[in-house]
């Protein structure tokens, strides 16, 4: 009995084994005749909405996987089938469901593109986007999300939306392509990634990486409800984005509706602002090479707005807080703030936004005014220390604007020179030519550390000051500058010295007369109780109205004129008593002369017939 039962169950396990072979044999035949011909494309395309088209020779396999291979597909709009494909591919691989195939269904749970290739159009969304169906499942479904969300835009009933399973997609090797006024333009190449979508009202993930205008770019995104999104409502979504001139990360809520809409945590960040200007192509000039930028905080608004909220940026090292607001209402794009920072490299900041000068060959190169008209820029700033160049400075208060053609650059209070500084520089392009303003005052300084931070050579005076220069220009160059410039110069100073100056040596060498360079007097200090200077420029040419200063008893005071062009001297000075009340003062006391040369060489000759002082 035993053995007629080992031998029935033998039967039984031989002619299951002949079924499952003969079942494995007849799936790529059944699946050949019925899904390949009459179901794959036609499955594809209720999903798509689109017009599916093979022009290979599918293959089926069986082992290790059932899976479908089809060879050049084409999808299509079903309204003009003979433009272009808005999605072709090399291959497609479709893993398939075997009993559903032998049903005569198709049940696919994942594909894979290879080399495809997608054509996105302009239409005004928040990005290029395909040529959207006319039907389809996943627009049907669309459709059927958008009904909840304007019944209930501000939490639709996403219980009612539809529930079909769909799987994943992979890509390979692909390509989007920009179609605009009849030519194609390849945005991006080498895309590659993978898209889960498990089912319709499940979330949505897709990760890709390829090369955008020429820079290798990773992205990352999720959104737990895409139907929603899709359909024009409010969904929770992240994005990273990770490119070598720039990272960015945004978590929170978005609206791809309308113009958009987002607010939540962002994260940007770049190793070079330059770089990352030039990358996005947003027709900004980048100003001189900048370092490191960041910034994060609270972003809200629309792609006509944005705001960063409790803003957190650091800026060639120096990190700041405050609120920034950008608008893309205009065509040109403005970027509006407040920020605090404890410490600032105002050089860099400029250099961030305009082309100023880096080097001494850039001194001699045309300005390059293109900024003024590509950004506008409006930011209020202070800072507990900042640094221009040489010149330190504290309890820094300024303002930056960029708007129509004006660049303009103020430190309305600064602490600096042990005393209080405002400064500007604008630069105003009308009537095609470049109007440049330049001014300094200072009350209260310490000459001492001024002169060695303007790298003045002595003489140099070092004492208590007020001082006021105020330039006008109209400049091709930079180095126009002060060759045309109008304007004016004025000084007033306490007790202190004059660096550089032997007056006893000086007047003893003018009673022996002959030329003699200044240099041959310049191993003393001359002291002074006080000293005022008033000069007027034009054309680059500094007229001095008042130089006099007081040293003991004596008055030494200048008239004449200094140009910058040549850097050359034409001075009549005198030495005399500072008060001659008391009638003629006596010739030994009067010493009058002449100062020529250059800036760095002066030379003095002395006058036989000495001019009254000046008082």
């Amino acid at each position: 009995m035993p053995s007629r039962a080992a031998r029935r169950s033998i039967w039984i396990f031989g002619i299951c084994v002949l079924a499952l072979i003969a079942l494995l044999a007849a799936i790529p035949y059944v699946a050949s005749t019925q899904i390949v011909r009459n179901r794959i494309a036609h499955e594809i395309g209720s999903w798509t909405g689109y017009r599916v088209e093979l022009l290979g020779n599918p293959r089926i396999d069986v082992w290790p996987t059932f899976r479908a291979v089809l060879h050049d597909v084409a999808f299509k709009e079903w309204s003009d089938p003979d433009d272009p494909p808005v999605l072709q591919a090399e291959r497609i691989e479709l893993e398939l469901s075997a009993i559903a195939a032998l049903r005569g269904d198709v049940v696919f749970s994942r594909m894979h593109l290879l080399r495809p290739m997608v054509r996105v159009r302009d239409t005004g969304a928040v990005v290029p986007l395909p040529s959207e169906p006319m039907g389809g499942r996943v627009k049907r479904a669309v459709v059927k999300a958008r009904e909840a969300v304007a019944a209930n835009p501000a939490a639709p009933d996403t219980s009612q939306m539809p529930a079909d399973p769909l799987g994943s997609v992979e890509f390979t090797d692909g390509q989007i392509v920009l179609v605009a006024d009849g030519k194609e333009e390849i945005l991006v190449t080498a895309l590659s990634g993978r898209g889960g979508w498990p089912s319709l009202n499940r979330p949505l993930s897709i990760t890709a990486k390829g090369v955008w205008r020429g820079e290798n770019v990773s992205v990352e995104t999720t959104t737990s409800q895409p139907l929603t999104l899709f359909a024009g409502g409010s969904a929770p979504v992240t994005f990273a984005m990770t490119a070598a001139p720039l990272t960015a990360r945004f978590e929170g809520i978005a609206t791809f509706s309308g113009s958009g809409f987002i607010d939540g945590r962002a994260q940007f960040s770049s190793p070079s602002l330059r770089r990352a200007l030039e990358w996005s192509r947003t027709e900004i000039s980048p100003g001189s090479a900048v370092g490191a930028a960041s910034l994060s905080g609270h972003l809200i608004g629309d792609m006509q707005r944005l705001k960063v909220e409790e803003a957190e940026i650091e800026f060639s090292g120096h990190p700041g807080m405050g609120v920034i607001d950008f608008s893309f209402a205009s065509d040109i794009p403005a970027v509006a703030g407040t920020l605090a920072f404890e410490t600032l490299d105002l050089r860099s900041l400029l250099a961030a936004f305009t082309r100023t000068p880096d080097n001494a060959e850039a001194w001699h190169q045309e300005i390059d005014t293109r900024f003024a008209h590509d950004l506008g820029l409006d930011l209020r700033l202070s800072a507990d220390r900042a640094t221009a160049g040489p010149i330190a400075m504290t309890e820094v208060a300024a303002t930056v604007q960029i708007k129509d053609g004006l660049a303009a650059f103020d430190i309305s209070d600064a602490t600096a020179f042990g005393g209080t500084v405002q400064a500007g520089m604008r630069i105003d392009r009308r009537d095609g030519k470049n109007h440049a303003q330049f001014r300094f005052l200072a009350t209260d300084i310490d000459t001492a550390p001024l002169a060695t931070a303007a790298t003045l050579t002595r003489p140099a005076p070092q004492a208590r000051a007020t001082l006021s220069v105020i330039l006008n220009s109209n400049v091709v160059i930079w180095d126009d500058f002060l060759s045309r410039a109008d304007g004016s110069i004025s000084a007033k100073l306490g007790p202190g010295s004059i660096a550089g100056i032997d007056l006893a040596a000086f007047l003893e060498r003018t009673r022996q007369g002959g030329f003699f360079p200044l240099s041959e007097v310049s191993k003393g200090t001359l002291p002074i109780q006080e000293a005022e200077l008033k000069a007027s420029i034009a054309n680059g040419v500094a007229r001095l109205d008042i130089a006099r200063a007081i040293s003991g008893d004596r008055a030494i005071s200048l008239t004449g004129i200094v140009p910058y062009v040549g850097r050359g001297l034409a001075l009549s000075g005198l030495v005399a008593p500072k008060d001659v009340s008391a009638g003629t003062p006596d010739p030994q006391s009067v010493a009058a002369f002449f100062v020529g040369g250059s800036w760095s060489t002066p030379f003095v000759s002395p006058v036989l017939a000495p001019v009254p002082p000046v008082e």
